[in-house]
Protein backbone atom coordinates (compact mmCIF):
# COMPACT_ATOMS: atom_id res chain seq x y z
CA UNK A 1 0.00 0.00 0.00
CA UNK A 2 2.70 2.54 0.61
CA UNK A 3 4.78 1.88 -2.04
CA UNK A 4 1.98 2.41 -4.43
CA UNK A 5 0.66 5.43 -2.77
CA UNK A 6 4.35 7.48 -2.77
CA UNK A 7 5.24 6.54 -6.28
CA UNK A 8 5.65 9.83 -7.48
CA UNK A 9 5.39 12.74 -5.60
CA UNK A 10 4.54 15.60 -7.70
CA UNK A 11 6.84 19.02 -7.59
CA UNK A 12 5.75 22.80 -8.29
CA UNK A 13 8.42 25.50 -9.54
CA UNK A 14 7.91 28.61 -7.87
CA UNK A 15 9.69 31.88 -10.16
CA UNK A 16 11.57 34.31 -8.03
CA UNK A 17 13.08 37.41 -8.33
CA UNK A 18 16.22 36.46 -7.74
CA UNK A 19 18.84 34.48 -9.27
CA UNK A 20 18.03 30.86 -7.49
CA UNK A 21 15.84 28.01 -8.19
CA UNK A 22 13.32 27.00 -5.75
CA UNK A 23 10.85 23.99 -5.98
CA UNK A 24 8.28 23.01 -3.69
CA UNK A 25 7.75 18.86 -3.33
CA UNK A 26 4.18 18.56 -2.56
CA UNK A 27 3.75 15.91 -0.15
CA UNK A 28 0.67 17.00 0.89
CA UNK A 29 -1.17 15.58 -2.72
CA UNK A 30 0.21 12.07 -1.79
CA UNK A 31 -2.76 10.88 -0.21
CA UNK A 32 -5.60 12.87 0.43
CA UNK A 33 -5.68 11.22 4.34
CA UNK A 34 -2.52 10.17 4.96
CA UNK A 35 -1.30 13.67 3.83
CA UNK A 36 2.61 14.86 3.62
CA UNK A 37 4.95 14.07 6.96
CA UNK A 38 2.49 11.84 8.51
CA UNK A 39 2.27 9.06 5.26
CA UNK A 40 6.48 8.51 5.53
CA UNK A 41 6.47 8.29 9.31
CA UNK A 42 3.58 6.04 10.13
CA UNK A 43 5.00 3.59 7.13
CA UNK A 44 7.32 1.38 9.10
CA UNK A 45 5.57 2.10 12.52
CA UNK A 46 2.32 0.23 10.95
CA UNK A 47 4.26 -2.20 9.53
CA UNK A 48 6.10 -3.03 12.37
CA UNK A 49 2.91 -3.69 14.95
CA UNK A 50 1.70 -5.91 11.85
CA UNK A 51 5.11 -7.67 11.80
CA UNK A 52 4.42 -8.35 15.78
CA UNK A 53 0.85 -9.37 15.44
CA UNK A 54 -0.04 -6.67 17.37
CA UNK A 55 -4.15 -5.46 16.32
CA UNK A 56 -3.94 -2.05 17.29
CA UNK A 57 -2.07 1.62 17.03
CA UNK A 58 -2.57 3.99 20.08
CA UNK A 59 -1.27 7.43 19.81
CA UNK A 60 -1.42 10.76 21.64
CA UNK A 61 -2.70 14.10 20.19
CA UNK A 62 -4.34 17.68 20.37
CA UNK A 63 -8.30 18.29 19.71
CA UNK A 64 -6.88 18.88 15.68
CA UNK A 65 -3.83 16.81 15.63
CA UNK A 66 -2.76 16.30 12.06
CA UNK A 67 -1.12 13.21 13.44
CA UNK A 68 -4.38 11.81 14.77
CA UNK A 69 -6.48 12.25 11.77
CA UNK A 70 -3.53 10.67 9.56
CA UNK A 71 -2.80 7.85 12.10
CA UNK A 72 -6.69 6.82 12.23
CA UNK A 73 -7.16 6.38 8.44
CA UNK A 74 -3.93 4.68 7.86
CA UNK A 75 -4.97 2.13 10.56
CA UNK A 76 -8.40 1.86 9.58
CA UNK A 77 -6.74 1.31 5.78
CA UNK A 78 -4.27 -1.14 7.48
CA UNK A 79 -6.67 -3.31 8.69
CA UNK A 80 -5.83 -2.12 12.45
CA UNK A 81 -7.93 -0.91 15.42
CA UNK A 82 -6.75 2.55 16.38
CA UNK A 83 -6.75 4.14 20.30
CA UNK A 84 -6.51 8.59 20.45
CA UNK A 85 -5.31 10.06 23.40
CA UNK A 86 -6.39 13.10 23.37
CA UNK A 87 -5.36 16.38 25.53
CA UNK A 88 -7.71 17.95 27.35
CA UNK A 89 -10.48 15.49 29.20
CA UNK A 90 -13.23 18.38 29.33
CA UNK A 91 -13.80 17.58 25.81
CA UNK A 92 -15.12 14.77 26.47
CA UNK A 93 -18.63 15.94 27.16
CA UNK A 94 -18.23 18.38 23.88
CA UNK A 95 -19.38 17.89 20.26
CA UNK A 96 -16.13 16.41 18.31
CA UNK A 97 -14.84 18.51 16.05
CA UNK A 98 -14.66 18.21 12.48
CA UNK A 99 -10.60 16.18 13.15
CA UNK A 100 -11.87 14.23 16.20
CA UNK A 101 -15.42 13.11 14.26
CA UNK A 102 -13.25 11.94 11.09
CA UNK A 103 -11.23 9.71 13.30
CA UNK A 104 -13.99 8.45 15.23
CA UNK A 105 -16.19 7.80 12.11
CA UNK A 106 -12.72 6.05 10.97
CA UNK A 107 -12.60 3.74 14.13
CA UNK A 108 -10.24 5.50 16.67
CA UNK A 109 -11.60 4.84 20.53
CA UNK A 110 -10.75 8.61 21.44
CA UNK A 111 -9.69 9.06 25.27
CA UNK A 112 -10.01 12.26 26.60
CA UNK A 113 -7.37 12.99 29.28
CA UNK A 114 -6.15 15.64 31.62
CA UNK A 115 -3.62 17.71 30.64
CA UNK A 116 -1.60 16.82 34.14
CA UNK A 117 -1.99 13.00 32.63
CA UNK A 118 -0.97 14.32 28.72
CA UNK A 119 2.20 14.69 30.13
CA UNK A 120 3.17 12.21 31.12
CA UNK A 121 2.99 10.63 27.24
CA UNK A 122 6.96 9.81 27.44
CA UNK A 123 7.24 8.29 31.10
CA UNK A 124 7.74 4.68 30.95
CA UNK A 125 5.84 3.85 33.67
CA UNK A 126 2.88 6.18 32.36
CA UNK A 127 3.39 3.94 28.89
CA UNK A 128 3.71 0.28 30.65
CA UNK A 129 0.03 1.50 32.13
CA UNK A 130 -1.41 1.83 28.77
CA UNK A 131 -0.05 -1.09 27.73
CA UNK A 132 -1.87 -2.95 30.36
CA UNK A 133 -5.16 -0.95 29.66
CA UNK A 134 -4.78 -1.91 26.20
CA UNK A 135 -2.91 -5.04 25.44
CA UNK A 136 -1.64 -5.83 22.05
CA UNK A 137 -1.22 -2.17 21.17
CA UNK A 138 1.59 -0.96 19.39
CA UNK A 139 2.13 3.01 21.05
CA UNK A 140 3.38 5.34 19.01
CA UNK A 141 5.19 8.52 20.05
CA UNK A 142 2.96 12.28 19.94
CA UNK A 143 3.86 13.19 16.32
CA UNK A 144 4.68 10.21 15.60
CA UNK A 145 8.62 10.45 15.50
CA UNK A 146 10.47 7.80 17.09
CA UNK A 147 13.42 5.91 15.12
CA UNK A 148 10.62 4.08 12.93
CA UNK A 149 9.54 7.66 11.88
CA UNK A 150 13.11 8.90 11.12
CA UNK A 151 13.73 5.83 9.10
CA UNK A 152 10.49 6.29 6.87
CA UNK A 153 11.12 10.48 6.59
CA UNK A 154 14.52 9.40 4.73
CA UNK A 155 12.43 8.26 1.90
CA UNK A 156 11.41 11.85 1.52
CA UNK A 157 14.45 12.42 -0.60
CA UNK A 158 14.35 10.71 -3.96
CA UNK A 159 17.75 9.94 -5.65
CA UNK A 160 17.67 12.78 -7.97
CA UNK A 161 16.82 14.96 -4.91
CA UNK A 162 20.40 14.35 -4.05
CA UNK A 163 22.03 15.36 -7.13
CA UNK A 164 19.49 18.33 -8.38
CA UNK A 165 19.72 20.41 -4.51
CA UNK A 166 21.64 22.23 -2.75
CA UNK A 167 19.21 23.22 -0.10
CA UNK A 168 16.14 21.59 1.50
CA UNK A 169 13.96 23.04 3.68
CA UNK A 170 11.15 21.69 5.95
CA UNK A 171 8.80 22.84 8.54
CA UNK A 172 10.07 21.22 12.23
CA UNK A 173 7.31 20.11 15.06
CA UNK A 174 8.80 16.85 16.83
CA UNK A 175 12.33 16.50 15.03
CA UNK A 176 11.22 13.26 13.14
CA UNK A 177 11.47 14.31 9.42
CA UNK A 178 13.95 17.01 9.55
CA UNK A 179 16.08 13.97 11.05
CA UNK A 180 15.17 11.68 8.61
CA UNK A 181 15.77 14.57 6.00
CA UNK A 182 19.17 14.77 7.48
CA UNK A 183 20.17 11.49 7.78
CA UNK A 184 19.18 10.90 3.75
CA UNK A 185 21.09 13.96 2.87
CA UNK A 186 23.97 14.06 0.69
CA UNK A 187 27.42 15.73 1.60
CA UNK A 188 26.92 18.99 0.09
CA UNK A 189 23.65 19.46 0.73
CA UNK A 190 22.64 21.88 3.95
CA UNK A 191 19.37 21.38 5.52
CA UNK A 192 17.40 23.74 7.12
CA UNK A 193 14.79 23.54 9.72
CA UNK A 194 11.94 26.21 10.48
CA UNK A 195 10.43 25.38 13.98
CA UNK A 196 7.05 25.66 14.83
CA UNK A 197 7.94 26.04 18.41
CA UNK A 198 9.68 28.54 20.59
CA UNK A 199 12.97 27.60 22.22
CA UNK A 200 16.29 25.56 21.14
CA UNK A 201 15.15 22.87 22.60
CA UNK A 202 14.78 20.61 19.71
CA UNK A 203 18.01 20.86 18.52
CA UNK A 204 18.67 18.18 21.29
CA UNK A 205 15.82 16.49 20.06
CA UNK A 206 17.15 16.00 16.54
CA UNK A 207 20.54 15.48 17.48
CA UNK A 208 19.49 12.15 19.18
CA UNK A 209 18.45 11.24 15.99
CA UNK A 210 21.10 12.17 13.65
CA UNK A 211 25.46 12.48 14.11
CA UNK A 212 25.52 14.70 10.65
CA UNK A 213 26.32 18.43 11.00
CA UNK A 214 25.32 19.69 7.13
CA UNK A 215 21.35 21.36 8.94
CA UNK A 216 20.71 24.67 10.80
CA UNK A 217 17.13 25.19 13.23
CA UNK A 218 16.04 28.94 13.14
CA UNK A 219 12.70 29.74 15.42
CA UNK A 220 12.81 32.93 14.45
CA UNK A 221 9.90 32.55 12.33
CA UNK A 222 7.55 31.10 14.72
CA UNK A 223 5.50 33.78 15.79
CA UNK A 224 5.89 33.58 19.43
CA UNK A 225 5.31 29.62 19.54
CA UNK A 226 3.11 26.70 18.22
CA UNK A 227 -0.34 27.91 16.82
CA UNK A 228 0.74 31.36 17.34
CA UNK A 229 0.33 34.15 14.09
CA UNK A 230 1.11 37.27 13.36
CA UNK A 231 -0.72 39.68 10.79
CA UNK A 232 2.43 39.59 8.77
CA UNK A 233 2.11 35.87 8.45
CA UNK A 234 -0.95 35.67 7.45
CA UNK A 235 -0.83 38.22 4.72
CA UNK A 236 1.98 36.05 3.57
CA UNK A 237 0.02 32.90 3.29
CA UNK A 238 -3.07 34.76 1.51
CA UNK A 239 -0.42 36.31 -0.92
CA UNK A 240 1.64 33.27 -1.49
CA UNK A 241 -1.81 30.95 -2.41
CA UNK A 242 -3.14 34.06 -4.18
CA UNK A 243 0.55 33.96 -6.48
CA UNK A 244 1.18 30.30 -6.37
CA UNK A 245 -2.01 28.14 -5.75
CA UNK A 246 -0.04 26.31 -3.40
CA UNK A 247 -2.42 26.07 -0.16
CA UNK A 248 -0.64 26.22 3.11
CA UNK A 249 -1.40 26.37 6.71
CA UNK A 250 0.10 28.75 9.79
CA UNK A 251 1.21 25.95 11.78
CA UNK A 252 3.69 24.53 10.23
CA UNK A 253 4.32 25.08 6.48
CA UNK A 254 3.33 28.72 6.14
CA UNK A 255 5.76 29.92 8.75
CA UNK A 256 8.56 27.65 6.93
CA UNK A 257 7.87 28.91 3.46
CA UNK A 258 7.09 32.77 5.22
CA UNK A 259 10.99 32.30 7.02
CA UNK A 260 12.21 30.64 3.97
CA UNK A 261 11.20 33.93 1.46
CA UNK A 262 12.44 35.89 4.18
CA UNK A 263 16.51 34.60 3.87
CA UNK A 264 16.12 34.60 0.17
CA UNK A 265 15.38 38.34 0.58
CA UNK A 266 18.12 38.46 2.11
CA UNK A 267 20.42 37.04 0.18
CA UNK A 268 21.06 33.94 2.82
CA UNK A 269 21.63 31.64 -0.31
CA UNK A 270 24.43 31.92 -3.00
CA UNK A 271 23.52 32.73 -6.01
CA UNK A 272 22.29 30.12 -8.44
CA UNK A 273 21.66 27.83 -5.21
CA UNK A 274 18.38 25.22 -6.05
CA UNK A 275 16.32 25.33 -3.25
CA UNK A 276 13.75 22.46 -2.48
CA UNK A 277 11.07 23.13 0.54
CA UNK A 278 9.24 20.14 1.60
CA UNK A 279 5.59 20.76 1.99
CA UNK A 280 4.64 18.33 4.76
CA UNK A 281 1.07 18.42 4.52
CA UNK A 282 -1.53 19.37 7.53
CA UNK A 283 -4.03 21.21 5.56
CA UNK A 284 -6.45 19.39 6.83
CA UNK A 285 -5.83 22.11 9.99
CA UNK A 286 -6.76 25.10 7.62
CA UNK A 287 -10.74 23.94 8.88
CA UNK A 288 -10.44 26.10 11.67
Amino acid sequence: MFDHIAQSVPYQHIQLPYPLHLDIKRLDLIHPQISGNKFFKLKYNLLAAKQQGLSRILTFGGAYSNHIAATAYAAHLFGLKSIGIIRGEELANKPLNPTLAKAQSLGMQLHFVSRNEYRLRDDANYLQQLNHQFPETFIIPEGGTNELAVQGCQEILSPSDLEQYDAICCAVGTGGTISGLIERSAQHQKVLGFSALKGDFLQQDIMQWTKKQNWSLTDAYCCGGYAKTSSELLAFIENFEEQYAVPLESIYTGKMMFGLFDLIKHNHFPEGNRILAIHSGGLQGKIR
